[in-house]
């Protein structure tokens, strides 16, 4: 993991079926993520926020709400994402809404690519987020990220990162799901997504989920966290627009984070959908802080990690 961690603030809720997210930067920093990673012995470079189009505010066209704007904000995350990878450093995106994911992850990929590192994305987060112009039923774009990423959607998202898809399906790892779209879920099914939704954690317990997750690790493989808030059950994150009850507790999503971080091979991690608009006193984003202080080292005990 680089010790240097790059801060990508990206203030828009352009993808997102509710207003808000574009407050979730400012939130999370006021939540205190530099000190977060300072502690874990991270140095932190805040490189402020980017700039895009504002939200219209407008109904879908051809199934897509915002498209041309939904572009230009992914293009600004994946550029920027590129440039600091290339510096060496670990890409921490400040969402926003998940529809950044595209740029983000398509950043991370191609940079995978031309290093010659076998990439995991572990999409934490309520929804699939694998829905197209004939799936969804809004045609907001934040529930269409994986599928665009799997080279499903428009040109202009597809292609972020130059000609064919940024993921291959069995490049990534679902945790938390618990709400899937009706049409969205035949099309999960075929493409043989690697899903641990909520039924399995109950289950198996969530070390056994991320034990599952977790195996076969290529080594040297580069980690990537998209972390939707609304993964957590509403009660302990309540500042999200598209809340799901019944999902994992705090102590279950700590578990997941500790378990990423004893690989030692986080490279780049979103923090996406925080909504401080439908928040309390800012503890949804206080929560986030503390699971990503987890996922960069922080534990009880010291504790032995990977060579």
């Amino acid at each position: 993991m680089a010790n240097t961690v790059a801060l990508i603030g990206a203030p828009t809720d352009i993808g997102a079926g509710s207003r808000g997210a574009s407050m979730g930067p400012q939130a999370l920093r006021v939540a205190g993520i530099v000190r977060a990673l300072e502690r874990q012995g991270c140095q932190v470079i805040d490189t402020g926020d980017l700039s895009g189009p504002p939200n219209p505010w407008l109904p879908a066209v051809h199934g897509y709400r915002h498209l041309p704007e939904v572009v230009q904000w992914n293009q600004q995350v994946y550029r920027a994402v590129s440039e600091q990878l290339q510096a060496g450093r670990l890409t921490m995106l400040l969402g926003g809404d998940h529809c950044l994911g595209m740029g983000s992850v398509g950043a991370v990929a191609r940079h995978c690519r031309r290093e010659g590192r076998p990439l995991r994305v572990f999409w934490l987060d309520a929804h699939t987020d694998f829905n197209t112009a004939q799936l969804t039923p809004s045609g907001n774009v934040h529930g269409m990220p994986v599928a665009c990423l799997c080279g499903f959607g428009p040109r202009e998202l597809t292609e972020l990162g130059g000609a064919g898809p940024a993921l291959r399906p069995d490049e990534l790892r679902m945790v938390g799901i618990r709400s899937v779209d009706a049409g969205e879920r035949q099309f999960v099914h075929e493409q043989g997504l690697d899903i641990y939704d909520m039924r399995t954690i109950d289950e198996r317990g969530m070390r056994a989920v991320m034990e599952a997750a977790l195996d076969s690790l290529p080594e040297r493989a580069h980690i990537h966290v998209s972390f939707d808030v609304d993964f957590l059950d509403p009660d302990y994150a309540p500042g999200v627009g598209t809340t799901v009850r019944g999902g994992p507790t705090w102590r279950e999503a700590q578990l997941c984070m500790e378990m990423l971080a004893d690989t030692g091979l986080v490279g780049s991690v979103d923090i996406v959908e925080l909504n401080p608009a439908l928040d309390v006193r800012n503890g949804t984003a206080k929560v986030a802080v503390e699971l990503i202080e987890s996922l960069f080292g922080k534990s009880t005990l010291v504790r032995r990690r990977p060579a």
